[in-house]
């Protein structure tokens, strides 16, 4: 036999096959990864990445289904929403007021009548009148103790 039949793959082609992987280890390694979207809280704050974002989207249809296009759309329907009419949100603000003021006052109420039948006053009690327990009479002239168990008195 010949040295070498045995082996299905030679020393060049394993080394040659490691160092194939290595390098593309290295390279998934070092790519630049993608940024995340932009969240709608983001874009709603910074006006220019918003613009920006729309104008990219209009530019390339293919992009609408992004996150990206989605979150600024939805951006600009939630800035879209905050311009209402400042004497309508004014009422809205006021009803609120009245309704948290209301459910205050009701949970006060409901406090103050729990810590009212949990709290008790002394002084409010009926007076009960004590009296002395009724002892037996001791028999005079006999200072020893009473009798104890199993025993008896001569």
């Amino acid at each position: 036999m010949e040295p070498g039949k045995l082996m299905r793959y030679s020393t060049k082609h394993i080394l040659a096959g490691g160092w194939l992987c290595a390098a593309v280890l290295a390279l998934a390694a070092c790519s630049p990864r993608k940024a995340p979207p932009l969240t709608i809280e983001d874009l709603m704050e910074d006006r220019v990445a918003l613009d920006g974002t729309l104008m990219k989207c209009d530019q390339r249809p293919k992009s609408h289904d992004s996150a990206d296009c989605e979150n600024a759309r939805i951006a600009v329907e939630r800035l879209a929403a905050q311009n209402i009419d400042p004497t309508l949100e004014k009422k809205r603000q006021e009803d609120f007021e009245r309704a948290r003021e209301q459910l205050r006052l009701t949970q006060d109420r409901a406090r103050r009548e729990q810590e009212a039948k949990k709290k008790v006053d002394a002084y409010s009690l009926p007076v009960v009148p004590v009296e002395p327990s009724k002892a037996a009479p001791a028999q005079q002239g006999d200072p020893s103790p009473p009798p104890t168990a199993g025993t008896t008195r001569p």
